[in-house]
């Protein structure tokens, strides 16, 4: 499920501190970008928590009803796909079966070689993913 829930991005020193209403969570970023992404990931993170618990999420308040205690505050709204913030964070292996010649499975066990490792680096070189 997708949804934009407002947030209040408040200037410091620092940086950013983030306040999310509708979970009551706070978050923080160096820069506004960061900030902005922080508050994205800290609201996947509770929501994904309260959907494994069965727990409803909180529908979004209206952005007009967003009240803030600075003129420096910004309010904006972050969008959140729930659905794709789980597949892109879920970290479980899954077993897979390939095939390589036998030659190659002698000599590579002989040398110990973990054949996961070695598979999840050569997937992630392919598809040039250089983080997770």
């Amino acid at each position: 499920m997708k949804n934009s829930y407002p947030i209040i991005l408040m200037p410091d020193k620092f940086g950013y501190i983030v306040y999310i209403p509708d979970f009551n969570i706070n978050s923080e970023g160096d820069t506004l970008t960061e900030a902005i992404e922080m508050a994205r990931d800290a609201i996947g993170i509770i929501g994904i928590d309260m959907e494994d618990n069965d727990e409803s999420l909180p529908s979004p308040t209206a952005i007009s009803k967003v009240k803030t205690d600075s003129a420096a505050d910004i309010v904006t709204l972050v969008d959140v796909d729930f659905a794709e913030y789980r597949r892109k964070n879920d970290m479980r292996t899954v077993k897979k079966n390939c095939t390589i010649p036998s030659w190659l499975n002698f000599e590579a066990e002989k040398a110990g070689v973990n054949f996961s490792a070695i598979l999840t680096a050569a997937l992630k070189s392919e598809l040039n993913i250089q983080s997770r």
